[in-house]
């Protein structure tokens, strides 16, 4: 057996405490960099997550856009409306909007005058149908549209929930492959399934607002629109046909 040189014998203490250190030591991990912002979240999110997501802001852009275009149309018709109430006795105005429509209806009924046998109400009633009947339509096709409205207030927040659950699963599964269950690791993906829940809210609740608000709108014109086809039944029932209004109506 060789003898150890004096100089070995020397470094063998050091180089053990070096070993020892470098054995007790913590290995130090670098913890991976997560974007909290609600656009990380949503690129972090798993592909079930992600489409519910797509799918409720979809909805969303859909609602706005018939909210917004609802709010013209009804715009055009209150004025209508306006148009109907002030109009002249009897008079078939030219153009396509509602209150010529209505005007135009009412002045065929009476141009034909009253029936054999008809009474008088009966025969304002028949002028009156007429014009009940246009406006029906023209309030029909300004509310076409919104059961999408209704259908999203409805169904958005259980989607939006859908997302969270599915994301809440993944969040578990993770946990049990890292076998961790600190809240670094359980945080990111409960945020990125809870914001599913929060889109699918903000998409429903203006939908509900919005198609309250249109449902109530309607109804106004809609009141409005019946009162002012009264009086024009009233006042057209009253008296007999004349030749231009009938020339007017064919």
């Amino acid at each position: 057996m060789n003898p150890e040189t004096p100089a070995a014998v020397a470094a063998a203490p050091a180089v053990e405490a070096a070993a020892a250190a470098a054995q007790s030591a913590p290995i130090e991990q670098v913890a991976p960099v997560v974007d909290h912002s609600l656009l990380g979240l949503v690129l972090q999110a798993g592909p079930v997550v992600q489409g519910v997501m797509g799918a409720l802001v979809l909805a969303s852009v859909i609602c706005w856009t018939i909210v917004i275009a609802k709010a013209i149309v009804l715009g055009g018709l209150q004025r209508e409306i306006r148009r109907l109430g002030a109009a002249s006795e009897g008079e078939a105005p030219n153009g396509e909007g509602l209150a010529a429509r209505i005007q135009r209806a009412a002045a065929r009924e009476w141009a034909e005058g009253r029936e054999v046998g008809e009474s008088r109400a009966d025969y304002r009633e028949r002028i009156e149908r007429a014009m009940r009947e246009a406006l029906t339509g023209g309030l029909r096709r300004a509310q076409a549209g919104t059961a999408f409205l209704a259908t999203t207030g409805a169904v958005g927040p259980f989607v939006g929930l859908f997302g969270t659950v599915w994301g809440i699963m993944g969040s578990f599964q993770g946990i049990a492959q890292m076998r961790d269950t600190s809240l670094a690791v359980v945080a990111p993906g409960i945020a990125e399934a809870l914001l599913a829940t929060a889109i699918g809210l903000v998409a429903a609740i203006p939908a509900v607002i919005g198609y309250n608000r249109i449902a109530r709108r309607v109804a106004g014109l809609r009141a409005e629109g019946l009162a002012a086809i009264s009086a024009i039944g009233a006042r057209l029932s009253a008296r007999p046909p004349r030749g231009g209004l009938a020339r007017a109506a064919e």
